[in-house]
């Protein structure tokens, strides 16, 4: 079974100080998608942040709180994470499990981080991992634009050697055309 994760799409990620790529284009392909999964019956998973170690995404504040743009359903599952990766130490390898998830399709924020560790912590898990190339984000860096980054995470997954699965890499429209034929 397919299952969606949708990573870190949080109030304190999308703040004035934290602007992210094509939020709002980032949002629609995620909600667009998550609709999709929920009218087929597949499993939409939204992980937070937990970051009380770092003094921020504090449990039970509002920076916390999945932006209210993202559509939660009651039958949606919520995972915590600690760290980048959202399998280390949490729920999430168990949860996959009890849902006979067969394929991750990742999503969410940021790129360069979270996304990231997640899919490689997924990819030493020997999941088959589909990432939507325009449903994730990151901010601007100093030594990078978050266009720059996204194209270049884009890349670098497309091009990665797991020894079970490859990482397949496409658009949104690109999945939509694929899970419909």
């Amino acid at each position: 079974m397919k299952t969606l994760l949708i990573i870190d799409m949080q109030k304190d990620s999308f703040t004035p100080l934290t602007s992210k790529y094509d939020a709002l284009g980032v949002i629609e392909r995620i909600n667009r998608l998550s609709t999709e999964f929920r009218e087929k019956g597949w499993p939409v998973i939204h992980i937070q942040h937990d970051g009380t170690a770092e003094g921020d995404y504090l449990p039970g504040t509002t920076g916390f709180e999945i932006i209210d743009e993202i559509t939660v359903k009651t039958t949606d599952k919520i995972v915590v994470k600690t760290i980048n990766d959202a399998f280390y130490k949490s729920e999430l390898e168990a949860v996959l499990k009890n849902l006979d998830a067969e394929e991750l399709i990742i999503t969410g924020a940021a790129t360069d981080f979270c996304v990231d560790a997640t899919l490689k912590g997924a990819l030493v898990r020997d999941n088959k991992i589909t990432v939507i190339s325009d449903a994730h984000t990151t901010s601007d860096k100093p030594w990078a634009t978050a266009e720059t980054l996204i194209t270049h995470y884009n890349n670098i997954w497309n091009w990665l050697s797991p020894a079970k699965h490859k990482v397949e890499v496409l658009s949104l429209n690109e999945f939509l055309f694929k899970i419909k034929n």
